[in-house]
């Protein structure tokens, strides 16, 4: 069960132009529908393939645009049919 208080704190993180690490899980999740896990971000920070992001000092900051970006690219086009998916 989600309480208010958690529920009020993830909107105020998604409601930011850019996000910490451990927030983008619970942006992808909400937006996209795309579950991730911190671990697997940052593996994919070292070895490629994740969401552009910028650093302040030593914190990686994920542009909620350049999550919105590498989102839609992982995501098929839409199907009707099991048979359409390329």
């Amino acid at each position: 069960m989600i309480t208010t208080e958690t529920n009020s704190s993830n909107l105020m993180s998604v409601q930011r132009r850019r996000l910490r690490r451990s927030d983008v899980p619970n942006y992808l999740a909400l937006k996209h529908g795309i579950d991730i896990a911190v671990s697997t971000l940052a593996k994919m920070a070292t070895v490629g393939g994740g969401p552009a992001m910028q650093y302040s000092g030593r914190i990686p900051l994920y542009h909620v645009r350049d999550l919105d970006t590498w989102a839609e690219e992982r995501l098929s086009k839409a199907v009707r049919s099991t048979s359409e998916r390329s």
